[in-house]
């Protein structure tokens, strides 16, 4: 349908005028402004009860809201938070609370924004870490950069969680380690990482994303995971948040992984970590890498 150039309001003036002609049936009139008859009739009676005022739209506000806060709860809160500024909602509601036990009071959240509505609460600013952006380094060789990461969790068919902890070289794309977790933990990432130094030896760097256990808010976004690669003579390199392109080949290999090794999920943890064992033999010895 070709644009008419014209308002909303206009057209139902127009609607409105061809009807008053008394010319033309709600039929045809509906039929050549594209309305349905329901809708015909609706501006019709609209134009009858508010003249000109009609073509305009009506305020679609309920005229009543069951769960609304009583205005003398919120005149309460706010006249306690002046009284006492340094208090926050959970405090505020349980003097109320203590007062009168027997009614019903907002929650905390619904507390904090009715005082942030009256601005007795001022926003938080948040102060976050600077990153150091997009990795630039490029592996020379084996043992130069390794890539880790814990795959997305998935549900095992006893109802368990998994959480598959890898890491790869970036440079070969050998699969250095699967471990099956059923949290994410920092105990556990410190003792898959300690078999996989025994066995292949340290890397130069390990590049991971910001997530727990590689990164967290402290001073440089070190962890207690990265602050000990460190006083190992690697140097932890972060990917910039919510840019997993970054990390491709490790996030490809995640792929095949969950494809290969996930669907169907194994019973039981120990029996998907015998899974992830025969799917690293076949990546690094079998499958042909291009």
């Amino acid at each position: 349908m070709p644009w008419k150039g014209v308002t909303v309001s206009e057209q139902r003036q127009r609607f409105i005028e061809d009807y008053l002609l008394n010319y033309y049936s709600v039929t045809e009139l509906a039929e050549r402004f594209g309305i349905s008859r329901r809708t015909a009739h609706k501006w019709i009676n609209r134009y009858k009860q508010h003249g000109q005022e009609g073509y305009q739209e009506l305020s679609r506000r309920p005229h009543a809201c069951p769960w609304r806060i009583d205005q003398i709860l919120v005149d309460e809160l706010v006249n306690l938070r002046k009284a006492h500024p340094r208090w926050g909602p959970r405090k505020l509601l349980d003097l109320m609370e203590r007062r009168d036990p027997k009614r019903h009071l907002p929650s905390v959240s619904t507390a904090a924004r009715i005082l942030a509505r009256e601005g007795l609460i001022k926003p938080r600013r948040r102060y976050r870490r600077a990153h150091p952006g997009c990795p630039k380094s490029v592996p020379q060789g084996p043992n130069d950069i390794w890539a880790a990461d814990y795959k997305g969790q998935f549900r095992l068919k006893n109802g368990d969680y998994c959480f598959p902890l890898t890491v790869s070289d970036l440079s070969s794309r050998f699969l250095l380690g699967v471990d099956a977790h059923p949290a994410i933990s920092l105990e556990k990432s410190f003792e898959h990482f300690r078999h996989i130094f025994r066995t292949y030896g340290l890397p130069n760097r390990i590049r991971t994303d910001n997530g727990t256990p590689f990164a967290s808010n402290a001073l440089a976004r070190l962890s207690q995971l990265s602050v000990w690669f460190i006083k190992l003579g690697i140097y932890p390199e972060l990917i910039e948040p919510g840019e997993p392109q970054q990390n491709g080949v490790h996030e490809r290999m995640h792929r095949t992984l969950k494809q290969e090794a996930t669907i169907p999920p194994a019973s039981s943890l120990q029996t998907q970590q015998r899974k992830f064992d025969h799917f690293r033999e076949e990546f690094n010895q079998v499958r042909p890498h291009e």
